[in-house]
C-alpha cells in the first residue's frame, strides 16, 4: 500500500502575519484539513459467513466503512452467491468465499486471503459473524494471518438491542474503532447511512432487454413473484414439501389464486415466477394451476434476477434472500413472514421504495397461515409507489 506524501504539521513554519479576514480560527481549519489529509487510507477486512439476504444487508456496512476509511473493503464470506452480490460494488476491493463444511485450509482462496490479511495491516478487521460454529474458523484465520487482535472488532462484543434490525446492528458495528486505530483519525461520516444497495451492469441490462424482446414482452409491466426459499431449492426439498415442515412455504394453490387476482387488476402485466433451477418444477406447477398466458417462469441466475428487479413494477416474495436483493434495487415489495420477525429482517431499500411485511409472529408463525386477501391487499397498497410501465427497460434500451 503506497504511503501518502509527507503532509505532517510537525516542523512546519507558519506565517503569523495573517491576511485581512483570517486569524487563528482560519489557521485551525487549515491545520485540521492538513492533518486529515495526512491520515493513511485503509482497506477494512470484513468477515461474514451468512446467507444471501444477510450479505445483501452487509452492503450498508461496506458503504459506511468506505466513506470512513476512504478505501473499499475486502470481504470474506461463505457461499456461492457472494460474487453475484458484490459484483460492480465500488465499496468492495475483493471478495473470497469458503465452504461452510470444508476446512478453509483446503480452499483455493485461502492463500490469497492469507496474503490479504497480512498486506492490509494496520487496517481494521470487522467480524460480523455471530454463529457459534462459524466464529472458531474465523479466529483461526486471523491467528494464522498474524492479525493483531487490536485491529479487530467483533459484532458479538456487544449484544443486539431489543428488536434491533440487522442493518442497524451492522451500522452500529461500523461506528466502532479498533484499539489499534484512533477514532479521531477516521470519524464516522455525519451523513445518514445508505440502505443496502446492489449494482447492475449495462451488459446485464442489454441481456435482459433481449430476453424480453425475444418473448414479445418488451414494454409490458413486469410483476415478479418469488414463491421459493432456500429449503425449496435444497437437496431435501422433496422431504420439506412432503412433511409440510417449511414455515416459509405458501400453498401453491394460493400462489395461483394470487396470480389470477393480479391479472384481473392489471391485465396487461407480465407475471414472472422466479426461482433457482431446482425450483423450476414447482414454478411450473403454479403456472399450470393459474392457467394464464400472462404467467411465465424465469429460472434466472442471481445476476439475471437483479436485472429483472431493476425493470419490474413490483414484487411479492416469501421471506428469503431474493427479497432483500429486490429491495436493494429499489423495487416495491411485499414479503410474507413465517417464524421470523419483520422487526429484525424486513428488507430495506436505498431509495425509500416501500417494503410491506405481511403477518409474521405474532399472531402466526407459518406463512401458510396468511390469507390470500392479506397478500393481495398488501400488493395493492404498493400501487401509488409502483414503477411506471417499462421505465427501466426504455432506459436500458
Amino acid at each position: 500500500m503506497s504511503e501518502p506524501g509527507d503532509q505532517s504539521l510537525h516542523g512546519a513554519s507558519w506565517n503569523l502575519d495573517w491576511p485581512r479576514g483570517d486569524g487563528p480560527a482560519s489557521l485551525h481549519r487549515q491545520a485540521h484539513r492538513a492533518a486529515a489529509s495526512a491520515v493513511t487510507p485503509l482497506h477494512p477486512v470484513v468477515f461474514f459467513f451468512c446467507r444471501l439476504g444477510d450479505m445483501v444487508m452487509l452492503t450498508a456496512l461496506l458503504d459506511r466503512l468506505h466513506r470512513r476509511f476512504r478505501l473499499p473493503s475486502y470481504v470474506i464470506g461463505a457461499g456461492n452467491w457472494n460474487d453475484a452480490v458484490f459484483r460492480g460494488n465500488p465499496d468492495v476491493a475483493g471478495v473470497w468465499s469458503f465452504g461452510r463444511h470444508t476446512p478453509f485450509l483446503l480452499n483455493r482462496a485461502w492463500p490469497q486471503v492469507l496474503r490479504t490479511l497480512r498486506a492490509s495491516a494496520p487496517g481494521p478487521v470487522y467480524v460480523c459473524e455471530k454463529h457459534y460454529r462459524q466464529l472458531p474458523p474465523i479466529r483461526r484465520m486471523l491467528r494464522l494471518g498474524g492479525v493483531d487482535p487490536a485491529r479487530c472488532v467483533f459484532i458479538t462484543d456487544e449484544p443486539a438491542g431489543p428488536a434491533e434490525h440487522l442493518v442497524d446492528r451492522l451500522l452500529r458495528l461500523s461506528s466502532r474503532t479498533p484499539a489499534a486505530l484512533r477514532a479521531g483519525d477516521y470519524p464516522v461520516p455525519a451523513e445518514a447511512a445508505a440502505g443496502p444497495r446492489l449494482y447492475v451492469a449495462d451488459a446485464e441490462r442489454a441481456q435482459r432487454d433481449a430476453w424480453l424482446r425475444a418473448g414479445g414482452w418488451a414494454g409490458r409491466e413486469l410483476i415478479l413473484l418469488q414463491p421459493g426459499n432456500h429449503r425449496s431449492m435444497g437437496r431435501r426439498r422433496a422431504r420439506w414439501r412432503r412433511t409440510n415442515a417449511d414455515d416459509k412455504a405458501w400453498p401453491l394453490e394460493r400462489w395461483a389464486a394470487l396470480l389470477r387476482r393480479m391479472h384481473a387488476r392489471r391485465g396487461e402485466a407480465l407475471l414472472v415466477l422466479r426461482g433457482a433451477r431446482e425450483e423450476a418444477p414447482m414454478l411450473r406447477e403454479i403456472q399450470a394451476a393459474a392457467a394464464l398466458d400472462s404467467v411465465v417462469v424465469a429460472g434466472a441466475s442471481l445476476r439475471e434476477f437483479f436485472a429483472l428487479c431493476e425493470a419490474a413494477r413490483s414484487m411479492v416474495s416469501v421471506d428469503t434472500g431474493p427479497a432483500h436483493a429486490a429491495a436493494a434495487l429499489d423495487l416495491p415489495l411485499v414479503v410474507l413472514y413465517g417464524a421470523e420477525s419483520p422487526h429484525h429482517w424486513l428488507p430495506r431499500s436505498p431509495g425509500g421504495a416501500p417494503v410491506v411485511g405481511v403477518v409474521g409472529p405474532p399472531p402466526s408463525t407459518r406463512v401458510d397461515q396468511i390469507a390470500l386477501e392479506a397478500v393481495f391487499d398488501a400488493w395493492c397498497s404498493l400501487e401509488p409507489h409502483a414503477r411506471a410501465v417499462g421505465t427501466a427497460l426504455r432506459a436500458g434500451s
